[in-house]
């Protein structure tokens, strides 16, 4: 059968302060009344059903998640007693599928991304699953570029591998780290890559098997942890599975290596949502292009992003290029080019146990 794996295991730091460290990313309310894990859920539903559905999450996430999504049980959670990045993610998640059906597909998609329309990607996905179940083929979800963007690794598409239903399947020549401006002008205007979503096909047994062929030691910690699997010493043992994991991406540890990796080229309106400038890309703007989201006032103020979440108003007088989130107890007014670094304001906070309560 046809199981979800949703990731749910980051904090989304770079959404600081709303997302805390009790309140991750993945259940801020962003582009919708719903948060954006609940929308990665309402747009699987009619796929795979809530009850044929992982989510993969921290333990500090665990009862927030619980309570904010009312349909998730804990059945349905698979909770990481730390984070290790997504190979032992994916490979966890595998090695519980495959107990419970020899046979899974995998269907790996990240918790926090805003994909549109649900049904050309439920379209991908049924083709996807029909050609993972054919052979042992690990398979990517690449979208065409619509900008020349430096904060996605990209993926160089090789020669086609089939056409199926106006869904084209490309082998991958060469997996891409973030570029350069101009590398990533170059990826836009090329026609040959594609961002890599993050979005996954697979058998479990697929996976595994890679898994053992290209993080031969992961696999044995796995093998290990295996037969505690619903046992009174599984949460144990999961917690010395992951004090001797390495902390590896599964596009490092298996797809750069593996030769079995296809992707499919997906038109879908997809953005992963990554910071607070990708609120100009999912939200109108004013007249001076300006985000301004609850209470808050522009005057003279061009290009901001002005966000409110708590009591009063923000007014943003005579400035431009920034970004002003308010809260309940914190204030950030930051640079829009350095919106990326916020992990340095975190680090400073954490350093400091009178600030901890910020994190």
């Amino acid at each position: 059968m046809i199981h979800a794996v949703i990731l749910a295991g980051g904090k989304g730091e770079r959404f600081w302060p709303l997302s805390r460290a009790q309140h991750p990313k993945q259940l801020l309310k962003i582009n919708s009344d719903k948060s954006m894990l609940e929308e990665t859920l309402e747009r699987m539903k009619e796929f795979i059903p809530v009850s044929r559905t992982l989510l993969v999450t921290g333990m500090e996430f665990e009862q927030g998640i619980l309570k904010a999504v009312p349909n998730l049980k804990p059945e349905n959670l698979v909770i990481e007693p730390e984070g290790k990045n997504t190979c032992l993610a994916i490979g966890l998640a595998a090695a519980y599928l495959k107990k419970k059906d020899p046979e899974a597909v995998m269907v790996v998609l990240p918790s926090d991304h805003l994909i549109e329309p649900r049904e050309k990607l439920l379209h991908v996905l049924g083709i996807g699953c029909a050609v993972a179940r054919q052979g042992d083929y690990l398979i990517t979800l690449g979208i065409p570029p619509t900008r020349p963007e430096t904060g996605y690794g990209y993926i160089e598409i090789g020669e086609q591998f089939s056409s199926q239903d106006g869904v084209n399947i490309y082998r991958i020549k060469q997996f891409k780290e973030k570029p350069s401006r101009t590398v990533a002008q170059q990826y836009y205007l090329d026609r040959q890559h594609l961002w890599n979503s993050g979005m996954f096909i697979w058998t479990a047994r697929s996976i595994l098997s890679a898994i053992k062929h290209c993080v031969p030691a992961l696999y044995r910690n796995l093998e290990i942890f295996y037969p505690y699997l619903g046992t009174a010493q599984e949460k144990e043992e999961l917690k010395k599975l992951y004090a001797s994991a390495e902390n590896i991406s599964i596009d490092f540890a298996v797809l750069e290596k593996a030769e079995n990796v296809l992707t499919i080229k997906t038109d879908l309106h997809w953005d992963d949502v990554g910071s607070w400038l990708a609120l100009e890309r999912i939200k109108s703007k004013d007249r001076d292009n300006n985000v301004i989201l609850g209470q808050a006032l522009s005057l003279g103020s061009y290009e901001c992003t002005v966000v409110n979440e708590g009591n009063g108003i923000v007014v943003a007088y005579g400035v431009s290029d920034l970004v002003v989130v308010k809260t309940s107890n914190i204030v950030l007014v930051a640079h829009k080019t350095k919106v990326s670094d916020i992990k340095e304001i975190l680090q400073k906070l954490a350093a400091d146990p009178r600030l901890s309560e910020y994190l």
